[in-house]
């Protein structure tokens, strides 16, 4: 055993004697690791809210079809479903996407019933929406500070209603750091918003909460029983939405992972000339300690060894500059990739986890592209004769 550790403390002390290559090997490896660090730990940092979202969420979501597509339903369908047995608690909702400001900002629009305003939206100034004359708002602090909003600001008509248009105001703003799906969101009663997107008496959906073990009998009731005239109800299961969410973030992570493959490649083929091929004293060096008695295998081993101390070095220097990457600039150049319509410099806090997995899958891809592009080289040198390899 003290055999082999003698042999690996040389691998050590191979770092230091040719400290250029060492710096210049573990400098490709953080440059090809940064960024797929960074979009690895967004990845799974959406995954983990979009799962919390669902979790907290209703137990059935009730929509309208026709033709196939979402159409809205009668607001007259909630009173509806609340009659089928097993059924806790029924909430129509509106959604819609609005542009705001000269700027034509995207916003989603969400209107509720004030009683039934989600727990986790809190207004840090001002207070929610209640009754007035006026379309009362409240938006995300990332939307007003987009658009230069505070509580008690008026925002012109900007949409178009056969009831005729409304001065909005602002009313509240909460905080939209919490979560990225309120980074732009506005939210208002449901009257209002049926005003605002000219659908009065109609809601995108209906959100169904069941007693337990009810979840299953009651989307069945209410297919057989609920009839809405001209439309075709669609109903989502909570368990249904779970598998719909992360399979847009799958596809682009495994897009990404495809394009990312190409930096590898690269990197391993840097490797390969700064560790033998092009690199007449790293052949020289192995040439004179094959003169000297040193095996293939003993060879190996060394370079194994220093191979796994740049990996080691490497990785955790990605995995460090990750960390202040997401949380300093809020994964910038790199969100984009991940969250449609969003700045390449988003202003809300991107949500991300660097542990466990983006970490172990860091290290394993830092060792699999230092020992890529090195073993093979020490490989080649140490098989060849003596002479030959110290030319």
């Amino acid at each position: 055993m003290r055999y082999f550790w003698e042999i690996a403390r040389t691998g050590v002390a191979a770092l230091l004697l040719h400290p250029l290559r060492s710096l210049v090997t573990t400098a490709v490896v953080v440059i090809a690791l940064l960024p797929y660090l960074v979009g690895l730990g967004m990845a799974q940092g959406l995954r983990d809210q979009a799962d919390a979202a669902v979790r907290y969420g209703a137990d059935l979501y009730v929509r309208g079809e026709q033709f196939g597509r979402p159409v809205p339903i009668p607001l007259a369908t909630a009173a509806e479903v609340r009659k089928v047995p097993g059924v806790v608690k029924v909430v129509p909702r509106i959604v819609g996407r609005v542009e705001l400001g000269q700027e034509r900002v995207g916003a989603v629009l969400v209107g509720v019933p004030l009683a039934d305003v989600p727990e986790g939206l809190e207004a840090v100034e001002g207070r929610l929406y209640g009754g007035s004359t006026r379309n009362e708002l409240v938006v995300g602090t990332d939307l007003a500070r987009r658009l230069h909003l505070s509580v008690g600001a008026r925002v012109p008509p900007f949409y178009r209603s056969r009831q005729g248009e409304r001065v909005s105001e602002i009313v509240g703003i909460f905080r939209s750091d919490v979560s990225m799906w309120q980074a732009r969101l506005a939210v208002t009663s449901l009257e209002t918003a049926g005003h605002i997107l000219d659908q009065p008496d109609k809601a995108t959906d209906l959100l169904v909460t069941c007693r337990p073990d009810y979840t299953e009998a009651v989307r069945q009731a209410i297919l057989d029983q609920v009839k809405p005239a001209s439309v075709r109800l669609h109903i989502v299961s909570r368990d249904d939405l779970a598998d719909l969410l992360p399979r847009g973030l799958w596809h682009r992570e495994g897009a990404f992972t495809a394009l990312h493959v190409l930096v590898f490649v690269a990197a391993i083929l840097v490797i390969l000339v700064t560790s033998g091929f092009g690199l007449s004293e790293r052949r020289r060096e192995i040439g004179i300690l094959k003169a000297t008695g040193w095996q293939t295998d003993e060879l190996l081993l060394r370079s194994f060894v220093e191979s796994v101390m740049i990996a080691l070095a490497g990785a955790a220097l990605a995995i460090v500059l990750a960390y202040f990457w997401l949380v300093g600039v809020g994964g910038y150049g790199i969100a984009g990739i991940f969250l449609p319509d969003v700045d390449v410099a988003p202003s809300f806090r991107v949500p991300f986890r660097l542990t466990p997995v983006p970490t172990l899958l860091a290290l394993l891809i830092a060792l699999m592209v230092v020992l890529s592009g090195s073993v093979y080289s020490t490989w080649r040198a140490a098989t060849a004769p003596p002479r030959e390899a110290m030319r």
